[in-house]
């Protein structure tokens, strides 16, 4: 069970970090900061890049 959470958090970290890349965001030190949250805040940067961060940034074309 303790195996399967961690590897749900590393999923969730490595699929904001992708998501970071892959968007743009308003300022570079923006996106910066948030890879740097979520890379250093376990799980609440995480949660946090999806409910707040993530609508910041614009997809792609």
């Amino acid at each position: 069970m303790i195996i399967g959470g961690g590897i749900v958090f590393l999923l969730l970290t490595w699929w904001a970090i992708v998501d970071i890349a892959l968007r743009d965001f308003p300022s570079q030190p923006l996106k910066v900061g948030w890879a740097i949250a979520v890379a250093m805040v376990p799980f609440a940067g995480c949660l946090a890049y999806f409910i707040f961060g993530r609508r910041m940034g614009k997809r792609r074309k």
